[in-house]
């Protein structure tokens, strides 16, 4: 292998009379290079994206919620004990879902109102831990004797509130009277908002206390879930299967990944899609390489048959040519790859790219993942690999006799 390798070494560094050739050779190592530093950036910043929806939706959910076919239950202790019990589960709380439509003194609108014991659980909602909602949801009971309520901050816009004011919920579970179902209604104050960047939470979810969503939508003394979270977030399935199994009917098991399946397919799509668009540039580079490579044989018509007649075997001047073109490759994988790495820490380190307000992250998410990173830059040494398979076969297979006669 070491002669190979010398050989394969001197024919890349061209003579003048092959500038051309060396041409080829440079813009072969800065396509892979782009190529390669693109694929490094861009799938960064997928899976930052990725990260950053998973962190805002888990900021507001539980990570399983064990819920009754009926939709509404009466809680079972044994039951959530049991759950608390169970390894890997972190915490365990009732929730209540319930719709109803909010009125201020200046607009009303309709939203999604959860039920909450934020004692029991954990921080449910971003930016809050489970003290300070807490907190928050009863500091007004014990000042102005009313519920507080806690509202995303574009609906709180929406409807022209700010911490302190007064709502009204009204329900239409309501009381059936003589003059037909008169709907339920219940005054709260605001003590607090809440954003997680997801427009679909802010603008239409509200938390207040479980004891009042229960009175508010006639669900007394009912729950519609137990919201269940665990310190392992990507096994909520063996969670679910293997530690959550005495969970039977009439109960059934929802897990994140399940709720949010169409939005982390829809990523996992996009990052694919971008991965493949992408490699065709790095596609075009070892194009470039087979073009040098061949261009190469062509030139070194008589230096093969002078190998080739000194005992050179055709395996021997296969490896020649595929030395050089994989010299080509790691050259540019390897710096491709560390400029890559460099600018995804730099983006990541001082977030100077600042995007619009409908994005739902202010700067550019970055993270990088070292095995994605490892399978770029395999993938741009496989592709450059094959490049050189064609160019090598034939100059392996040239008949020293005939090439020293003509070349």
């Amino acid at each position: 292998m070491g002669a190979e390798l010398f050989i394969a070494g001197k024919y890349l560094r061209a003579k003048r009379k092959e500038g051309f050739i060396s041409l080829i050779t440079l813009l072969s190592v800065a396509g892979i290079l782009l190529g390669v530093m693109a694929l490094v950036v861009v799938i960064a910043v997928m899976s930052g994206s990725e990260k950053e929806f998973r962190n805002r939706i888990l900021g507001l959910e539980p990570h399983v919620l064990a819920m009754n076919y009926s939709g509404h239950f009466i809680p079972d202790p044994d039951m959530e004990d049991k759950i608390r019990q169970t390894p890997g589960v972190t915490a365990v709380s009732p929730i209540l879902f319930g719709q109803a439509m909010i009125r201020s003194s200046n607009s009303f609108s309709g939203i999604i109102l959860r039920g909450i014991e934020p004692e029991k659980g954990t921080a449910l909602i971003k930016g809050y831990t489970s003290e300070e909602l807490g907190t928050a949801l009863n500091k007004t009971k014990l000042t102005k004797g009313l519920p507080g309520i806690i509202l995303g901050q574009a609906l709180a816009q929406t409807v022209g509130v700010m911490e302190g004011d007064r709502v009204i919920l009204m329900s239409a579970s309501g009381i059936i009277s003589p003059m037909g179902q008169i709907p339920s209604m219940k005054q709260f104050v605001v003590t607090g908002t809440f954003k997680s960047g997801m427009s679909e939470y802010d603008s239409s979810l509200a938390y207040a206390r479980l004891d009042q969503v229960q009175a508010l939508v006639s669900a007394k003394g009912k729950i519609s879930a137990y919201g269940i979270w665990t310190d392992q977030i990507f096994k909520v399935k063996d969670l679910s299967q293997n530690g959550l199994e005495f969970i039977k009917y009439p109960y059934y098991l929802r897990n994140w990944m399940d709720i949010n399946h169409s939005l982390f397919s829809a990523l996992k799509l996009e990052k694919t899609a971008m991965f493949v668009i992408l490699t065709l540039i790095i596609l075009v580079a070892a194009f470039n390489i087979a073009s040098a490579l061949i261009m190469m044989v062509m030139e070194k018509t008589r230096d093969i048959a002078v190998l080739k007649a000194m005992g050179a075997t055709n395996s021997m001047i296969r490896r020649i040519f595929i030395i050089k073109g994989m010299i080509i490759g790691i050259i540019g994988t390897g710096l491709g790859t560390t400029l890559g790495v460099v600018i995804c820490y730099i983006l990541k380190r001082y977030k100077f790219i600042k995007l619009p307000e409908a994005y739902p992250f202010s700067t550019l998410p970055i993270q990088l993942e070292y095995s994605d990173v490892i399978l770029i830059a395999v993938s741009a040494l496989v592709i450059c690999f094959l490049s050189t398979l064609y160019p090598s076969y034939k100059a392996s297979r040239m008949n020293p006799v005939e090439a020293i006669r003509y070349g």
